[in-house]
């Protein structure tokens, strides 16, 4: 089956959480908005039917997201992400009943495109299947030290674009983390089952680097405008989870002329992401 089975896996992944980020927006948009770092946000939404259906979909995202690392490269697996966006506005808006202008469409037409070939150029595969502590600890601290910086560059503005955007940069390096911890434990859960999997470090540094993801979306989400929030972390997951698959498993992509229509899909995509951004569905109200 090649590389079919974690490209399946991937896209159920990226719908589920393109569900919950619909749901768990609807949710976030209905709680009083707080200009600083407020865990018992969480509490207020936990009493909300939509988030726990949100939080549904994350959990069925999760078990996708974890056969697809189990199966594929992590720099194949988590670019595939960058189609939640696509899948959440046209989720927006047929739960709003509102059609997508004939332009969003044409961005969502651009991201695939996109994807597409930048995914074919670049190949990815091989790499090793477990990555030794001495590359782990580099890339754990720079990663956490990257989300603490953006989390507080964020939170230091007022409700507005550059908060939503440092907050979601925040968010996404969290999630590319969390990706790349997943994939160390499911290589122990493979090899040593369910005990290996417990007791392994790396199950419990995703379950944290993912609970800090969840909590920092929240909180992105409420921080200004979609057109802020959501390149940021879909861009940003997509490039972090790449360089970690890069660095930590020893991935391959193919480079030289190869590069050259790399980048014309970065492109594509980066285009799309930011029109879909610019003239998305409010996931509230549907316009």
């Amino acid at each position: 089956m090649g590389l079919v089975l974690p490209v399946l896996f991937a896209l159920l992944a990226a719908f589920s959480n393109a569900l919950a980020t619909v749901l768990q927006r609807r949710a976030a948009l209905s709680v009083p908005q707080s200009q600083g770092f407020r865990p018992s946000l969480i509490l207020d939404l936990l009493r909300r039917p939509v988030w726990l259906g949100g939080m549904l979909a994350v959990v069925v995202a999760g078990v996708g997201q974890a056969a697809a690392l189990a199966t594929g490269p992590l720099s194949l697996v988590q670019p595939l992400f960058v189609l939640e966006l696509p899948c959440a506005l046209l989720l927006a808006s047929l739960m709003t009943g509102n059609r997508l202008p004939e332009a969003m469409w044409l961005a969502v037409g651009a991201v695939v495109v996109g994807l597409g070939v930048a995914l074919a150029a670049a190949d990815p595969g091989g790499g090793r299947a477990d990555v030794s502590l001495d590359r782990w600890l580099p890339a754990l601290g720079a990663c956490a030290g990257l989300a603490v910086l953006l989390t507080a560059a964020g939170l230091r503005r007022p409700v507005g674009k550059a908060r939503a955007g440092c907050l979601g940069a925040a968010t996404a390096v969290c999630y590319a983390l969390t990706a790349a911890l997943m994939k160390d434990s499911m290589r122990v859960l493979g090899r040593d089952g369910v005990t290996g999997f417990f007791t392994t470090w790396q199950t419990y540094g995703f379950a944290l680097a993912g609970v800090a993801a969840v909590l920092l979306l929240e909180h992105a989400m409420q921080g200004g405008p979609l057109v802020a929030s959501q390149p940021a972390l879909t861009l940003g997951d997509a490039t972090v989870s790449l360089l970690l698959g890069v660095v930590l498993y020893r991935e391959d992509v193919r480079t030289g002329w190869w590069a050259l229509p790399q980048l014309l899909g970065v492109a594509l995509v980066v285009a799309g992401v930011l029109a879909l951004a610019r003239r998305g569905v409010d996931l509230r109200t549907g316009r």
